[in-house]
């Protein structure tokens, strides 16, 4: 089976996308993995477009352990990007399973997406037992061993934990990462970032993602960490929000929606064998 397919990043979080508008292929858990492996294929989520009634497009998002995600920021805006050169609009809108996603295409790649508003009740992230999400009190070490006790719990159409530190090269999220994310306490597991302050103005990350792993980006993780930044009153409503390949802009409106802005990559076209 030959599968044409588009490939896209924001900022090095990398996409495998496939338009299923016109037709739909149910694939098998094994097929994701087989697609996502960077020995293969490689990407960090497949995303699938479907059809909409309503709006532009409906998008489902897949790990690249095989397990669906309600919601990838920087997927949203590729997908967005590549919906306008289709059809010209500046303005893209999306369903998803968690959220409806509202994208404008700017000048330069930029691409800007609201995703809606943030969730901080315990079991709206959701958590197993009643906690304050504003500091679970999880206890991460660094690489010296020394205790850090904190993280601030946000569900951003996925749930995220935010633990900020004083420098986060300290912190192996290699290690930290997978340990948080099927901690008993995540029913639905969780993204994990640690995070540094540089200024009212600027949060350098680290993300382990949830069914994915390292990534060099994730726009969702962006997001919760500028929600967690403003929860603790570090950060007011706008930041940066700065990653290994560059930064995302995160904007809270009145409202409270989240709106994400940052760069996309161009469209490259391939074909998968299956």
């Amino acid at each position: 089976m030959d599968i044409k397919a588009y490939k896209m990043d924001g900022l090095g979080n990398d996409f495998v996308i496939i338009d299923q508008r016109e037709k739909i292929i149910k694939f098998s858990e094994e097929q994701i993995i087989n697609i996502c492996d960077r020995n293969f294929i490689g990407c960090d989520q497949l995303i699938i477009i479907k059809k909409d009634k309503e709006f532009d497009a409906n998008l489902e998002f897949f790990n690249s352990d095989g397990s669906a995600s309600g919601a990838c920021g920087n997927g949203t805006r590729c997908v967005a990007y590549l919906l306008c050169k289709e059809s010209n609009k500046k303005e893209i809108t999306f369903s998803s399973s968690s959220s409806t996603l509202r994208s404008k295409i700017l000048d330069n790649n930029l691409v800007e997406t609201d995703i809606g508003t943030a969730k901080t009740q315990w079991n709206e992230i959701p958590l197993n037992e009643n906690k304050n999400t504003k500091n679970l009190n999880i206890k991460i070490f660094d690489k010296s061993n020394n205790e850090h006790i904190g993280g601030t719990a946000v569900n951003v159409g996925n749930p995220h934990v935010v633990f900020f530190v004083d420098n986060i090269e300290n912190f192996n999220i290699r290690k930290i990462g997978p340990l948080i994310e099927n901690n008993k306490l995540f029913p639905e597991k969780c993204n994990v970032t640690i995070a540094k302050l540089i200024n009212k103005n600027l949060i350098k990350v680290k993300v382990w993602e949830r069914g994915a792993g390292l990534t060099k980006a994730c726009g969702t993780a962006a997001c919760a960490t500028a929600i967690a930044a403003n929860i603790n009153g570090y950060v007011k409503e706008k930041i940066d929000i700065e990653f290994e390949l560059g930064k995302l802009s995160i904007f809270i409106d009145k409202k409270n929606n989240i709106h994400m802005k940052g760069p996309v990559s161009e469209i490259k076209e391939i074909e998968i064998t299956l």
